[in-house]
């Protein structure tokens, strides 16, 4: 018996690490929304270093929301700033759930994540840090069921 668990011990370890070791993402930070309400007046801002400028990446918006979340989208700015100080604003929608209402993403319990292409295949013109900022744009001045939001990037050339 003893043998057995040693085994699924060692079993868990190495599916802990291969999952830690994500060779394809370069930048990857999701913030928590407290109280699961994400205040209109309060956006997340992402501070990413960015040392290369020949290779091109994805840019990825993750998103994390409660069952409790009222709507089936989710709209936000996206404010990009260079190290130049130049900025980009977009606006982004997230489709949370289909038009029965199904929630998309993976999910236990009450709680469903979700990862949306914002970019695809761009490069960054200058090397430094690159400020992401986040801010919900759903007319309201608090929204609730929001668990976490975050960005992610990875290398383009890998997928």
């Amino acid at each position: 018996m003893l043998k057995i668990k040693q085994i699924w011990l060692v079993v868990f370890c190495v599916a802990v690490c291969l999952n830690a070791c994500d060779s394809t993402s370069i930048f990857e930070q999701n913030t928590n929304i407290p109280q699961l309400n994400w205040d209109i007046e309060s956006p997340v801002v992402f501070d990413v270093a960015i040392n290369d400028t020949v290779n091109s990446y994805n840019i990825y918006v993750n998103v994390r929301n409660s069952s409790k979340y009222e709507m089936m989208n989710l709209f936000m700015f996206i404010q990009t700033t260079s190290p130049t100080g130049a900025t980009l604003r977009d606006t982004f929608e997230c489709i949370l759930a289909d038009d029965r209402g199904k929630w998309l993403g993976s999910g236990w319990g009450d709680i469903y994540d979700n990862r949306f292409i914002y970019k695809k295949n761009i490069r960054f013109p200058v090397t430094g840090t690159y400020k992401i900022e986040l801010t919900q744009a759903m007319r309201t001045e608090q929204l609730k069921g929001i668990s976490d939001v975050g960005v992610r990037i990875e290398h383009s050339y890998l997928k």
